[in-house]
């Protein structure tokens, strides 16, 4: 077989092989009875082909901007982003630790609903444990202590050689305690409700989950003075 001969079947191979890809790629709307005709097909399939298109080149558009963003942003402004989120962090730990101190000096106060109402004899007050769980960060993503071992790590690069121990030390008390006085709170949610319960058993459950708060207050001063806040 000549040389020319081979040429011309691999460009007719090559072509077989295009016609069949096209062939694949190209959909051809059915018809039913039911379906619209077929000029209104075509136009919807060129208004969503066109909105697919458009949708997708909005997404290479942002996506290379924040890539352009993210490597044009100079040592300097990286430096200045991660000192603000520092700063951010050091104002939620203080802001916390002040919180806590003054739900523990306004226990009973801050763990006590009273009910109003004059047409139900019955109405008084109850023990809640809902501001526990709010001081500790577990009931909003708003809370300068949500999620505050998070923060906490992300301060450990400004603890000093020297006081690395004593900094973990009170990170794991800080990690412990939050999740027992939390869990504490939440059990005296139930105490009246299960069998054998009462009020007795929801004021039991609340002091229990106060030492823990009194053990993440204290924490969370041991940080504020290694990070000199």
């Amino acid at each position: 077989m000549s040389t020319n001969m081979l040429l011309h079947l691999l460009l007719f191979q090559l072509l077989f092989f295009c016609l069949i890809a096209a062939v694949c790629c190209f959909q051809i709307p059915k018809q039913s009875y039911l379906s619209p005709s077929p000029s209104y097909s075509r136009l919807s399939l060129k208004v969503n082909d066109s909105d697919d298109d458009s949708l997708s080149s909005m997404r290479r558009r942002q996506f290379a901007a924040s890539a352009i963003a993210a490597i044009c942003m100079s040592p300097q402004q990286s430096k200045a982003a991660q000192m603000s989120q520092m700063e951010k962090d050091k104002a939620n730990i203080l802001k916390g630790y002040k919180r806590l101190n003054y739900l523990l000096d306004n226990w009973e106060k801050e763990t006590t609903v009273c009910k109003t109402g004059n047409d139900n004899p019955y109405l008084g007050c109850d023990r809640t444990p809902l501001k526990v769980m709010e001081y500790l960060g577990y009931k909003s993503t708003e809370d300068p202590l949500f999620r505050a071992d998070k923060t906490i790590q992300r301060l450990e690069s400004l603890v000093p050689a020297e006081k690395e121990g004593k900094f973990q030390d009170a990170l794991d008390v800080w990690v412990e305690k939050a999740e027992e006085g939390n869990g504490m709170a939440f059990i005296s949610s139930w105490g009246e409700a299960n069998p054998g319960g009462g009020k007795d058993r929801v004021a039991l459950f609340i002091e229990r989950s106060r030492k823990d708060v009194i053990e993440c207050r204290d924490s969370l001063g041991v940080i504020i003075e290694v990070l000199g806040i």
